[in-house]
């Protein structure tokens, strides 16, 4: 029987976005890919030191059964196999060249990760690759493999190398937070707001309270988190966060949009304007994702942090 990945969180990941390749990628970027390649083989056995999305892999892995731990049985009618009790997969999904790619499938090994695939295209854009992944989610440095994600329909985030990392308080917790408007949910009301303001923004949000928002990129991520939280592991949950921009009267209207969808978030803050960074610095998610880069620029100085470059402001 051939291997599938059907009915697991998927999560296609670039090199850079889980390691910190920083020191390596200024000698890429020098449109040297040869001493960029040689310098990769020289440090084969050296760890690359954890990047910004580390921690949120290394938490969602840990939703795999241990080996030796018996696969999980999500229904009586059918015998789980080897492949149904891997509910994560993590893949490599980079610009990087096969010889590179020797020194990311190491690191990952050194660190315990459990990650077997990955595609590496020497300096051409990997994004075409998510479609026979299924992929629920990918993070990258790269603007413009982001935006073809998205408008491919993958939920997808430019990641900040500079971003703060996460922190070590929750060592049991898988801890998200989603912005609201063109990420969570379309860019509908937030076009209201950016062509009319405020008042306008805040008078179709109460006049509409009771119509759910069309979904945005990221609901496909939210409703797959709720769906492996509700299969369950004592070892590790996940915990999520709504931080929006938005204020009473326009919270009703998102709070009702997750609830017709089914949805449950932990924690929702309406924060009419404040900077979300120093929220998100308490909060302290393994990742945040924002369609604003104000707003990422903002939170990556406390917390790891992604661009959703969807929507109106980004167009």
């Amino acid at each position: 029987m051939s291997a599938s990945l059907d009915g697991k969180l998927v999560v296609a990941i670039s090199s850079r976005a889980l390691f910190d390749f920083e020191e390596e990628n200024q000698v890429f970027e020098q449109n040297d890919d040869r001493a960029y390649m040689a310098l990769q083989l020289q440090r084969l056995d050296t760890p690359a030191r954890p990047g910004v999305a580390f921690s949120l892999v290394k938490k969602l892995l840990a939703f795999n059964p241990a080996k030796g731990e018996p696969p999980v049985v999500r229904s009586k009618l059918v015998e789980p196999t080897a492949n149904d009790s891997q509910r994560v997969e993590v893949v490599i999904l980079s610009r990087n060249d096969p010889v590179s790619g020797m020194r990311v499938f190491r690191s990952a090994q050194h660190y315990g990760l459990a990650i077997e695939r990955g595609s590496f295209t020497r300096g051409q854009s990997p994004w075409r690759y998510l479609k026979p992944l299924h992929a629920n989610l990918f993070l990258s440095t790269h603007l413009s493999d982001v935006r073809a994600a998205l408008d491919a329909g993958v939920p997808a985030a430019q990641v900040y190398p500079q971003s703060a990392h996460a922190g070590d308080a929750y060592p049991h917790e898988v801890r998200i937070a989603f912005d609201g408007d063109a990420v969570l949910f379309s860019d509908e009301a937030e076009r209201i707001y950016q062509t009319e303001g405020l008042s306008a923004f805040q008078k179709h949000e109460s006049e509409k309270a009771q119509q759910p928002l069309l979904a945005g990129p990221f609901k496909p991520l939210l409703a797959a988190l709720q769906r492996l939280q509700q299969e369950g592991t004592p070892s590790i949950r996940i915990r999520t966060a709504l931080v929006t921009a938005r204020s009473a009267p326009a919270h009703e209207r998102a709070i009702r949009t997750l609830m017709d969808w089914h949805i449950e978030v932990d924690e929702a803050m309406f924060l009419g304007g404040l900077p979300k960074g120093e929220f998100l610095r308490e909060f302290e998610p393994d990742f945040f994702f924002d369609d604003q880069t104000g707003h990422v620029a903002s939170a990556s100085m406390h917390v790891p942090s992604g661009h959703v470059a969807s929507g109106l402001i980004n167009n």
